[in-house]
């Protein structure tokens, strides 16, 4: 799941940094945060690469640390008992 967020928020930062970009590179808006487009626009696009990695392995770390909290309140508590037939 990590990495699907990661790619849309890869998809949006990139796609958006090179609208706001090329807005003010044909001076359309103005902008003392970006020159224009520059090699910072390029380098954004690393972003669709970065993103899922970094949002994955974090989904993983966050779903250990849930499964381990859940192993020792279950243990605490009596755990779960499912019966099939």
């Amino acid at each position: 799941m990590g990495l699907i967020l990661g790619l849309a928020a890869g998809i949006l930062y990139s796609f958006g940094g090179l609208i706001i970009d090329t807005l003010v590179s044909l001076e359309w808006i103005t902008s003392s945060e970006t020159p224009g487009l520059s090699y910072g626009t390029v380098l954004a696009f690393g972003a669709l690469i970065g993103m899922p990695i970094i949002f994955a392995v974090f989904g993983f770390a966050a779903g250990l640390v849930v499964a381990i909290l859940f192993n020792l309140i279950a243990k605490w508590f009596g755990g779960i008992n499912v019966d099939f037939e």
